[in-house]
């Protein structure tokens, strides 16, 4: 095999689920934009609702196409950016909720598709999305007659539980949906975590359920097998890989993987991660390129054929941390030259 190998644990995924779903009393739903964070948006849908989940959330309309093939026509398919231009079509024949976001959105979905249900998303002081507390209070009466399926904000800090930004939106999301029948949401990952208050109706995790933090409990999701093109002698005081950034300090074996930051293995992890043989870790070395990352092996007793850099000792946060970014950019940038497989 002459490319990397990605396995993705459908059953460790649904374990996470079950795992957050018993952290409250509530409905739990999920997030599945961006590809299911890029381990496949279809495999992972369908796998979550066999485990039950009945609302499922994505970034666009034609991610939700997508999801709704994969679970078929009971369960809620809602769209974040809402009813864009040139959606009525998607949104009816998929069966797709799209949350509204702000006045003209509300304008273009009812007169583009005025019998089809919608949901509604309100800024509670994120300023990224949702409608403005202004613009609610002009269309509450007129959107609340409409039965819309679900009412919800999102969290700028869920992620820092002790941030005091989480208890201001949530004051102000009950300010917002206050008298509400509609089933109300606050909560993804983060939100789930701190506590009843945030969880309302039901929550909605995302990174989660793929094995990133902030759900410490998670189970790892991810593993990515890397094949070993060469194995070569390093004298002392040669060095290894582009700029010369790395230099023997005793006669070493260097492993070259076939994988690099054009698979989403950023250039900016550099040194301070391992690839493992089994349980053993083996330092890389040098700097990330394009489609190659030097290991040195020296302390194996064999010659690898492979190296995982994904496993249960080191993380996608691991990885992030490394590059200064977070485990959903790792995630979300696994290569699309890996070949990939399924664990159920």
């Amino acid at each position: 095999m002459s490319t990397a190998h990605l396995t993705i644990n459908l059953h460790a995924l649904t374990h996470n689920w079950r795992s957050l779903d018993a952290k409250t009393d509530v409905e739990t739903g999920a997030v599945v934009k961006a590809d299911a964070y890029g381990l496949g948006a279809e495999p992972v849908a369908w796998a979550l609702a066999e485990e039950g989940v009945r609302k499922f959330f994505v970034a666009v309309a034609e991610e939700g196409a997508t999801v709704r093939e994969a679970v078929g026509p009971g369960p809620l398919v809602a769209v974040f950016s809402g009813h864009m231009e040139g959606d009525a079509d998607l949104l009816r024949q998929h069966n797709l909720t799209p949350l509204i976001n702000s006045p003209q959105q509300f304008k273009r979905h009812r007169e583009a598709l005025p019998d089809h249900r919608f949901g509604i998303q309100l800024d509670s002081g994120m300023n990224r999305l949702g409608l403005e507390p202004a613009d609610w209070a002009e269309l509450r009466h007129e959107a609340l007659a409409l039965d819309p399926l679900v009412v919800m904000s999102h969290l700028a800090c869920g992620d820092e539980p002790e941030h005091p930004m989480n208890r201001q939106q949530l004051d102000t999301f009950k300010q917002m949906t206050d008298g509400v029948k509609v089933p109300r949401s606050l909560a993804a990952t983060g939100g789930t975590l701190m506590g009843s208050e945030f969880h309302f109706d039901f929550c909605r995790p995302g990174i989660g359920l793929y094995g990133g933090m902030p759900f410490a409990g998670a189970k790892p999701v991810v593993t990515v097998d890397l094949p070993v093109v060469q194995v070569r002698d390093v004298a002392v005081g040669e060095t290894v890989g582009y700029g010369n950034s790395w230099t023997a300090r005793r006669p070493s074996k260097i492993a070259t993987v076939a994988a690099g930051y054009a698979d989403g293995l950023h250039r900016a992890i550099g040194g301070g991660i391992d690839a493992f043989a089994g349980d053993q870790p083996c330092p890389v070395v040098g700097r990330i390129s394009m489609d190659l990352i030097t290991v040195d092996v020296t302390d194996l007793p064999y010659e690898p054929d492979r190296l995982r850099i994904l496993n249960g000792h080191q993380t996608v946060d691991d990885l992030a941390e490394a590059a200064g970014t977070i485990g959903y950019e790792i995630l979300t940038s696994l290569g699309s030259r890996f070949s990939r497989g399924y664990v159920e």
